[in-house]
């Protein structure tokens, strides 16, 4: 039992977070180059992104801070861009050791992203409290660093390699759904409906009442619903039809 406090685990997570940290290092670079160029001063781009770990919903959040858009924008869109994380807090919770407090757990919850929860549930043992922030230390400090140095960048490069560097995040965007999109047209659907909805609401004058931040969450919304109704899931899970040709 001492194993889930030893320094060993604390050496393993950083070891495990390193070339997460890495990516994150030139993700980040890119959300802060784009808040410096929408007018976020290089703190205000470095405050959030040391509260929030959340590239979608930093992303998202900056256009309805640009669009002066309310808290209760804020909120939703928060809600629904990262509403993902309680899924994945719900099964890694299955894999936590009894050191893992509620004071911990809500530490670890901070930390956790996609990659930094995929790779604490591939682990072969269960996951301790002092493994899990080795874990999280190099991704949040490549976070918050690429950050500084994406928003310092922002206010010296010239505008015209400032606007190209900025595609970067957009750049992670693309090449998170690409493999899915090609593995599932259920997902290509969906991307492609939202894209549809969002353009409208841009261009379609009746709909430009509609704001930024209301716009993301009826996109997402929307296409999400329309999928499940035209392709549910199928409620049998590989288990069952592997027994069912068993037998």
């Amino acid at each position: 039992m001492t194993r889930g406090i030893s320094p060993y685990r604390y050496r393993e997570g950083l070891k495990d977070g390193l070339p997460i940290g890495l990516g994150y290092l030139s993700v980040s670079f890119g959300f802060g180059i784009t808040a410096v160029g929408e007018g976020l001063r290089i703190l205000e781009a470095l405050l959030i992104s040391m509260t929030n770990l959340t590239s979608a919903g930093q992303v998202a959040g900056v256009t309805v801070i640009v669009a002066a858009g309310t808290l209760l924008e804020m909120m939703l869109t928060q809600l629904v861009i990262n509403l993902r994380y309680s899924l994945m807090g719900i099964t890694l919770t299955q894999r936590l050791d009894a050191r893992c407090t509620t004071p911990r757990r809500m530490l670890m919850a901070f930390g956790m992203t996609d990659e930094i929860f995929a790779m604490a549930v591939s682990k072969p043992h269960s996951v301790g409290p002092t493994y899990f922030y080795g874990l999280m230390t190099l991704p949040y400090i490549g976070w918050a660093g690429g950050t500084l140095l994406g928003a310092i960048a922002g206010q010296l490069l010239p505008s015209d390699l400032r606007s190209a560097m900025g595609i970067m995040i957009y750049a992670m965007f693309i090449a998170i759904i690409l493999p899915p999109m090609k593995q599932d047209r259920g997902v290509l659907f969906v991307v492609l409906l939202a894209a549809a909805l969002s353009c409208a609401v841009y261009f379609l004058p009746f709909l430009q009442w509609i704001s930024e931040g209301f716009a993301i969450i009826l996109c997402a919304l929307v296409s999400a619903v329309v999928m499940a109704i035209v392709k549910p899931i199928d409620d049998e899970d590989d288990d069952g039809e592997e027994e069912g040709g068993a037998t």
